[in-house]
């Protein structure tokens, strides 16, 4: 929407600032109930539900369906979760329903179910611990990305789902490992707990990527030594190389690919990369990401042999 100019006035700054999505109460009012009726009725404007409007008549955007989230979520509801994350600039997170979050001793609105077909589905948690530093204003409001993290991780339909909204907010650098464990450590009866506590240790280890995560895990499993992660080295050309596991003590690199295959030309290059690595005396070993989950006995064994004394 275009930015209200200098003699707008509470009603245009109020549609500006809520992408045009209104209570039916905010637009009463502004401009008298008879006036909103006239809108409605003559098809300027749309009743998305009981008690929120659309100053407009076409299809919901996605920032308004945020905003009609949080209006039919009821007082003090805010953002949360994945779509806070997404909203907050992690790209890659999945879309499907919006949830927001109210305090516990507030009832869900009934108007959650009477929506929209072109507004997806809302859903309503409720919390008995949101201090003022999980608030963050914004527009609309929402908790802030550390606490949104966390809440998407708990919320999340499986584990790996949850490891995935960790890894990529801390890969993207919209938020660090510390401030997720501080987050968690309020949060004491979240659902996941222990687990959402060891992939943020493992992440604020040096883990980047779930395949790393994986490796970490792999080694506690196996009660195999920890390596290094991401550590810098310099190859036989005196390039600085990124390794994604390394085992000092023994020389051992090792990398995890994440795809099933890659393009000839990027093979061509990264296998140049690590015979470049092999040669000024590094030992590499190499696996795909899907054989850590589907197969980590195989994996360990081969590392075994390899972290036996030289």
């Amino acid at each position: 929407m275009q930015l209200p100019g200098p003699d707008a006035g509470e009603f245009e700054w109020a549609c500006f600032e809520q992408s045009g999505v209104l209570t039916t109460e905010q637009a009463d009012e502004f401009l008298g109930r008879g006036t909103v009726r006239g809108h409605l009725k003559l098809g300027r404007w749309r009743r998305i539900c009981p008690g929120v409007l659309l100053t407009g008549n076409g299809e919901l955007t996605p920032q308004q369906q945020l905003w009609v989230a949080v209006l039919v979520g009821g007082r003090a509801a805010m953002l949360a979760g994945a779509a806070a994350v997404s909203a907050g600039g992690v790209s890659g997170i999945a879309g499907g329903h919006i949830p927001v979050l109210i305090p516990a001793a507030r009832c869900a609105s009934k108007r959650v179910s009477r929506l929209p077909p072109d507004m997806p589905a809302v859903r309503v948690h409720r919390t008995s611990v949101l201090p003022p530093e999980h608030y963050q204003a914004g527009r609309p409001p929402r908790t802030t990305m550390a606490r949104s993290v966390v809440d998407a991780a708990a919320w999340a339909p499986s584990e790996r789902a949850a490891q995935l909204m960790l890894a990529a907010a801390c890969q993207q650098r919209r938020v660090t490992p510390e401030e997720l464990l501080a987050v968690l450590s309020v949060l004491t009866r979240v659902r996941r707990r222990a687990f959402l506590r060891s992939t943020l240790t493992d992440l604020e280890g040096g883990a980047s990527a779930l395949s790393e995560i994986d490796l970490l895990g792999l080694c506690r499993r196996f009660h195999l030594p920890a390596p290094d992660l991401q550590q810098r080295r310099r190859d036989a050309d005196g390039r600085l190389r990124y390794l994604d596991a390394y085992w000092r003590e023994w020389r051992l690199h090792v990398e995890v690919d994440g795809a099933h295959h890659m393009e000839v030309a990027a093979w061509s290059l990264d296998m140049l990369r690590q015979n470049k690595i092999w040669i000024a005396g590094d030992r590499i070993l190499r696996f795909p990401a899907w054989l850590l989950r589907t197969n980590p006995g195989e994996v360990a064994a081969q590392l075994q042999g390899a972290l036996k004394p030289r």
